[in-house]
């Protein structure tokens, strides 16, 4: 949820949105997106997810 929050308030973003409009509009809080910004997921974590995915999708 939080890179849909991110990426309108980017600089490079066509419109930059503030992250406070973006979050009153999608609904998360702005404090747990600016803890995700001090700790992003990990390689560790993405490599976890897509292993997980695979397990689900087995048949």
């Amino acid at each position: 949820m939080y890179p849909l929050v991110r990426e309108p308030a980017a600089a490079a973003a066509p419109h930059q949105v503030p992250v406070a409009v973006t979050c009153r509009v999608l609904g998360p809080a702005r404090q747990p997106n600016y803890r995700w910004l001090d700790r992003p997921v990990t390689d560790a974590e993405v490599a976890e997810a897509y292993r997980a995915d695979a397990l689900f999708d087995a048949p």
